[in-house]
């Protein structure tokens, strides 16, 4: 899911560019307007079109912002109260330097919890387009406690979605490496050391069975009679 953050990130800065030299259109949405902070020097912008019931919240796809939901979210106010979020390196949102430890999809999750926690919301349902369904797969993996429900928006990309029946190999190589690389750096340090291997741990049965379906859909691959000679075969 990681692997396409740095991509997503620097992607992200040019639509953001891109957004800033376009006239914008008055907005008449019905919403209030707040920035919560998420992280050092980085606060979202927070649209808050109010309503009645569980709260509902909106991630906008790669390059939006919240107020894409401009027309859409008002339709769900009346059962629930519904908010949309601009994650950061878009627009008003703060942009941090493109790194993967800025962008990358637990990163940016975690402002998205950062978010829920400063609004003090009650286990939310999340509503994500696109590109925004890493941080729904990020939140719902590691903090499924924290929201009542995902709802992914056209967003079923390798980046947003492990497939647990191994249709595709997923291996957050990245984080894996990070972890491997800032072990020997921990060693002072007991019990970060210990998290980072709780981390790496908690990837080996995922790495394991990848592999083994992997294996078995190369091996069905070779079973499969000859192509046609008549066959042509693009690269």
């Amino acid at each position: 899911m990681k692997q396409y953050a740095a991509v997503a990130a620097m992607l992200a800065l040019l639509c953001a560019t891109g957004q800033a030299q376009t006239p914008v259109a008055p907005d008449t949405s019905p919403h209030k307007v707040q920035f919560v902070s998420v992280d050092k020097a980085v606060k979202l912008e927070v649209l808050d079109w109010g309503g009645n019931g569980p709260p509902l919240i909106f991630l906008a796809g790669l390059g939006d912002t919240a107020h894409v939901f401009d027309s859409f979210a008002p339709k769900f106010s009346a059962k629930h109260h519904v908010y949309g979020i601009t994650r950061r390196g878009i627009a008003a949102s703060s942009t941090p330097p493109p790194t993967n430890d800025n962008y990358d999809a637990d990163r940016l999750g975690d402002d998205v919890l950062a978010v829920i926690d400063a609004l003090k919301l009650d286990r939310p349902i999340l509503a994500g387009h696109s590109i925004a369904g890493q941080e729904l797969s990020s939140i719902g993996t590691r903090h499924p406690e924290k929201v009542a429900g995902l709802i992914y928006l056209d967003a079923a990309e390798s980046f947003a979605f492990y497939d647990p029946n191994g249709s595709t190999l997923q291996v957050d190589v990245p984080t894996m490496r990070r972890d491997l690389e800032q072990l020997p750096k921990a060693a002072g340090s007991p019990s970060e050391s210990l998290r980072l291997m709780d981390e790496i741990e908690a990837t080996i049965p995922n790495l394991e069975k990848s592999l083994k379906d992997y294996r078995a859909r190369l091996v069905g691959l070779h079973e499969l009679p000859p192509l046609p000679q008549t066959t042509q075969v693009l690269v």
